[in-house]
């Protein structure tokens, strides 16, 4: 095993091993024992003041656990201490948060956490072993259907002091098991012995973390409020940390009106992440008084991929030649030109933006994984890096539709009046479910490529509860939705593509892929030992996962776009590895330019800020 860790000076016992102040999955760390705070947080930031920022259409429940109801966004990053907290300047790193330390034998067939005796929830009461055993066995008993499939290859948890927790592991290699039981949230037995976990419920939940809910309008907004004696707050992971002493939440239902409302002030930050906007609709008083601030940054996370997800548990998405076609029907270049102002790159892999995507031949190493599955898998794998269909962006998908047509006849369709039938003389329809109007605009023109093929496609928009009912349940054609990868892929490809999650209800395996050369591929980056293993690993997986045609790709923007009202204090240095964590966490309120913004004058900007538009 290739965990890494460094020690700290706490006497082990005799026989186990010593106890460590931080865990990655590859490597040495950044921070050694000891270490003051992260390079991130300026331990000098001052406290007070609010940040106002936004959700999209609504929220159920702020109990982020389960799988009913739709989660609000920020429940469990700002209410829920882990065992240990991410490093956001390191691709994988976790240091002691309520467990002081880990530890973790060689053979890698355990992990141990031991409790900070600080540790407290916010009534008062300690943190102790049998809260994070607790935590555990609910999580996979009546908690989110991801969870099983995360700890699957976990025994059992078991208290061996009141203040440590092992969990032992099936026999195997388990590389990921102990950072992502690092994170595993720290809940209250004592609480949930009088309240029931596996509700949605708008009432604020007993946690141990910097915020508590300070005030809640069910599905509109809700406002965090910072605990003022928070137990870890002087803790070298949190120093810098958790300055705001409000965080409100506000939810829109429409996009443009959110937007509207930014430039009165009704929120401070956004991420922009519609282009026709941040290309046109920027040039605004705020803006070009200097009162509201633009800035773009690289994305060092990698993008994963948005895409239509074709629900293959349909049969008349099981053929791959139909698959190839509604690919060559989406006509990127076109609608990255006319639409999107050429901000955006096509998505050529599941693990876009990153050294995982495979975008060149595949390598020996490679090969030797994949030979197995030759004539399992399309023989494109051997040879060729996957690369979408591409137009001139004229609008003139001719040449891509006379392909696509000819893959439709091979597969048994047939064209009568005007609309393509199957051998069972079945019409093939199509249509595209989504909770919000922004996508109409997209698809619409796809729409009218595929009824060029004789495919009666459409769009019906629901409500977001039912879309979220529909989606877990997996009662639609396509949605749209997207894969977020991390830095280090491995437990969490089982939940998006392995078969077992297929028919798991709420999983992220969305689109139902069951493959073996998948699966086995999956099994195979989890167990790598070292990195050039996983990103060998992982491209063999991208080969097939993508010349399968499982889904239709769209786009990706390999940087930030976000704005703000200028009334902010920020470290020197930003989390590379997150920049939305870097905000929330890190910021501070400024009351000097709080105040230049309320009298109408700009304060001075930061480096990197955009010009006017």
């Amino acid at each position: 095993m290739l965990i890494a860790a460094a020690a700290v000076t706490v006497p082990a016992a005799a026989d186990g091993p010593a106890p460590r102040h931080g865990l990655s999955v590859f490597g040495g760390l950044k921070y050694p024992p000891g270490f003051r705070h992260f390079a991130y947080a300026d331990p000098a930031a001052p406290k007070g003041g609010e940040i106002r920022i936004t959700g999209l259409d609504t929220f159920e429940t702020v109990n982020p656990f389960i799988l009913k109801g739709r989660k609000e966004l920020f429940a469990e990053q700002l209410l829920f201490d882990t065992l240990m907290t991410r490093a956001y300047d390191e691709p994988d790193a976790l240091y002691g948060l309520v467990a002081r330390t880990v530890e973790l034998p060689d053979d890698g067939s355990w992990v141990a956490f031991n409790i900070d005796p600080s540790a407290r929830f916010h009534d008062g009461s300690a943190v102790t072993a049998e809260d994070i055993a607790f935590t555990f066995d609910i999580l996979r008993t009546k908690g989110h259907p991801g969870y099983r499939t995360l700890y699957r290859d976990v025994a059992h948890a078991e208290v061996t002091a009141p203040l440590r927790v092992r969990f032992v592991f099936k026999p195997g290699r388990h590389r990921d098991l102990p950072t992502r039981l690092a994170l595993l949230p720290v809940l209250s037995k004592a609480y949930y012995s009088r309240h029931a976990f596996d509700r949605t419920t708008f009432d604020a939940p007993l946690a141990s973390g910097p915020y508590r809910i300070d005030r809640l309008e069910p599905g509109r907004s809700v406002a965090y409020a910072r605990v003022a004696d928070y137990w870890a707050r002087d803790l070298p992971v949190n120093r810098g940390r958790h300055n705001f002493d409000r965080i409100v939440v506000d939810y829109y239902r429409d996009r443009e009106v959110a937007f509207q409302a930014f430039f009165s002030q009704q929120y401070d930050f956004r991420m922009e992440f519609t282009s026709r906007q941040w290309a046109t609709q920027y040039g605004k008083p705020p803006v070009r008084k200097g009162l509201v601030v633009r800035e773009t940054l690289p994305d060092n996370m990698p993008s994963g991929t948005q895409a239509f997800i074709l629900n293959l548990r349909r049969s008349k998405f099981g053929d791959i030649r139909v698959r190839q076609a509604l690919d060559l029907a989406f006509d990127f270049e076109w609608t990255n030109r006319t639409l999107f102002f050429g901000l955006y790159k096509r998505t050529n892999s599941m693990f876009e933006n990153s050294g995982m995507a495979a975008r060149q031949p595949p390598s020996k190493a490679e090969l030797a994984l994949l030979e197995p599955f030759r004539g399992k898998v399309p023989d494109e794998v051997f040879t060729t890096p996957f690369r979408a269909p591409v137009t001139d962006g004229s609008g003139n998908t001719r040449r891509n539709l006379r392909k696509a047509a000819r893959l439709l006849k091979e597969a048994g369709y047939r064209i009568r009046d005007g609309v393509l039938h199957d051998d069972g003389d079945r019409p093939l329809t199509i249509e595209f479910l989504l909770y919000e109007t922004t996508f109409t605009r997209i698809i619409n023109p796809y729409i009218a490529n595929l009824k060029r093929l004789g495919i009666q496609a459409s769009i019906r928009i629901v409500d977001v509860a039912n879309f979220k009912r529909r989606q877990d349940t997996f009662d639609f054609d396509i949605v749209v939705h997207r894969f977020v990868q991390p830095l280090t892929p491995g437990l969490e490809q089982r939940n998006y593509f392995g078969s077992a999650a297929a028919s798991v209800e709420g999983s992220l395996n969305i689109g139902g892929v069951r493959d073996p050369a998948v699966d086995a591929l999956i099994e195979t980056a989890i167990a790598a030992a070292t990195r050039k293993e996983l990103v060998t690993a992982v491209r063999a997986l991208d080969r097939v996962l993508m010349w399968n045609r499982y889904v239709v790709t769209q786009w990706y923007n390999d940087r930030h776009n976000f704005a703000y009202w200028n009334k902010f204090g920020r470290p020197a240095t930003a989390p590379g590895f997150d920049i939305t964590m870097g905000v929330l966490d890190t910021w501070w309120h400024d009351p000097a330019k709080a105040r230049m913004i309320a009298r109408g004058a700009a304060p001075p900007k930061p480096p990197g800020a955009l010009p006017p538009p």
